[in-house]
């Protein structure tokens, strides 16, 4: 029997990665899926280890952790098949396909007044491209030229993720914890709503906007440091101090990198008469002492001469609210923050905001399959004088991937008016798609595109000259989302970049770019 797969949206150079990847993937999932439904234990209150955001996936369906004695044991096999066919480029290969395998591992106890938790991580890349970087203006092709850039042709490592207790009641106030050591965290995400379009907006909308973990790249980041709540009905306070480590395309990602990191949060639930609502207050303090090389729009001697140290206060604030009308549902979500300190020589002064709304019809054919629209738009400032001795370019401390599924921009210079169509057809199942037109805020400064500090000899944000331009394109795409099981998790996602007069000045033979990838997790 012959199987035609020419079907498949993978460029032909990647064919052998993708059955290298199935054929791992098969072997590692077929005994975990079996060994995983004979668990049929509670989770410890409280000890499931803090997730990372997920793209715009919905919320993963509850899993049971296996119980062996008073200990928790909890992980998961994630495998990916990613494709580029990034904007052309005659200097390096811009179309090819590579997979990856990443593996998590913890252990944990919980208990009346403390918990624990240890977690190991195995991140394994498959056929990584080893000529997908280009001479600048372009740089690397697509996130597998990064992950090349940063690994050369190593392939593989173990990282220690997590390992930290937690005291529970702390100062005899039994709402009040305190998490020490190596931990996971994401902003905005202090607390969970009640309402389902509330969480959902939280997780995909609000959540990573300034510190994450990098949960969709293959190496996720983690913290140390301490991190304090004080939960109770009325309201949360959360605060974080900590030092990021390396990971995103870094394997070596055991290593400290040379970031401070200060946040302090205020959430407070709202009830009203038609729905629910949630306001968060936040501010938080970066402190960058690596002395490398900045992305700015200055000249390249001007930024040579400068290494100083970045130190940049952000205070802001968001709301998210969700209303009957009529016989459907309308959300808003509202965010924004301002900023000021020092980019090294420069004074920084930089803001953003989010404005977005959306809404669930009633009815019959909805109650079927769950429509959601929504829309909105966001706005960060960019630089327009490199020599007035101000840095006004936003400055996103941490990756912006779940507002950026085709990562070819980020949260910096960028201008998104966007819109997406949520449906779910069957319990088990998501569709997601997404329109966005992108510009640059300021056509004097840079495009910028990168995930943020990953390691402590390269900076994290590469900038790439807008030659007077603003136009970055048009981004369409969609996403299939399904739960096999509670503990299987299928995804797919495609996107197509129709680029503008900024992409297509440094690609001239070709503006357009493509992504595609397929995703398998196992969860235990």
């Amino acid at each position: 029997m012959t199987i035609n797969m020419s079907f498949l949206p993978f460029s032909h150079r990647g064919y052998g990665s993708y059955k290298m990847l199935v054929g791992l993937a098969l072997l590692a999932f077929l005994p975990l899926n079996t060994f995983a439904q004979s668990a049929s234990t509670s989770p410890a209150p409280g000890l499931k280890p803090e997730l990372s955001v997920a793209r715009s996936a919905p919320p993963t369906p509850k899993v049971e952790p296996i119980k062996i004695g008073g200990l928790t044991v909890s992980g998961s096999i994630r495998a990916r098949l990613e494709n580029w066919d990034w904007f052309d480029s005659n200097a390096a290969e811009d179309s090819y396909t590579f997979g990856a395998i990443t593996m998590r591992l913890g252990i944990g106890q919980s208990r009346e007044r403390f918990e624990w938790f240890v977690e190991g991580q195995s991140p394994v890349l498959i056929g990584l491209p080893t000529d997908a970087v280009a001479p600048p203006p372009q740089g690397p092709l697509g996130l597998g030229a990064a992950y090349f850039a940063a690994n050369g042709r190593r392939d593989g490592s173990v990282i220690f993720k997590q390992g930290f207790v937690r005291l529970k009641g702390i100062f005899g106030d039994a709402p009040s914890s305190l998490k020490l050591g190596r931990f996971e965290f994401n902003d905005g995400l202090e607390t969970t709503p009640e309402d389902a379009t509330l969480a959902a907006l939280k997780r995909t909308r609000v959540a990573q906007r300034l510190i994450g973990t990098f949960g969709f790249l293959h190496i996720p980041r983690s913290f140390d440091g301490l991190l304090y709540a004080h939960q109770t009905k009325a309201s949360n306070f959360t605060f974080f101090a900590a030092r990021p480590t390396s990971g995103a395309f870094d394997l070596d990602a055991n290593k400290e990198m040379d970031i401070d990191i200060y946040y302090g949060a205020f959430t407070k639930p709202l009830k009203f008469k038609s729905g629910a609502g949630e306001y968060r207050l936040f501010t938080s303090h970066y402190h960058d002492g690596r002395r490398v090389l900045k992305s700015d729009n200055r000249t390249a001697a001007l930024r040579s001469a400068d290494l100083g140290k970045i130190r940049i206060t952000t205070i802001g604030g968001n709301f998210i609210g969700a209303y009957k009308t009529g016989g459907g549902k309308t959300d808003v979500m509202l965010w924004g923050a301002g900023q000021f300190g020092n980019w090294g020589n420069l004074d920084h002064r930089a803001a953003a905001i989010a404005v977005e709304a959306g809404y669930q019809p009633g009815g019959k054919i909805a109650e079927k399959i769950k429509p959601w629209i929504r829309g909105g738009y966001f706005r960060s400032t960019g630089d327009g004088n490199p020599t007035d001795g101000v840095n006004g370019t936003f400055f996103q401390a941490s990756l912006a991937q779940p507002y950026a599924r085709f990562p070819f921009f980020n949260l910096m210079n960028n201008e998104d008016y966007h819109a997406a169509l949520l449906l779910k057809p069957h319990p088990k199942l998501s569709l997601r798609g997404e329109l966005h037109y992108l510009r640059l805020s300021s056509a004097q400064d840079l495009w910028y595109v990168g995930p943020g500090p990953f390691q402590n000899r390269t900076f994290g944000f590469s900038g790439r000259p807008s030659n007077g331009k603003k136009s970055l394109g048009f981004l369409a795409d969609i996403s299939v989302d399904y739960a096999v099981t509670s503990r299987t998790q299928f995804s797919f996602y495609l996107g197509g970049v129709h680029g503008g007069s900024v992409i297509s000045n440094i690609h001239p033979l070709g503006g357009n770019g493509r992504f595609t990838y397929i995703e398998i997790t196992q969860k235990f």
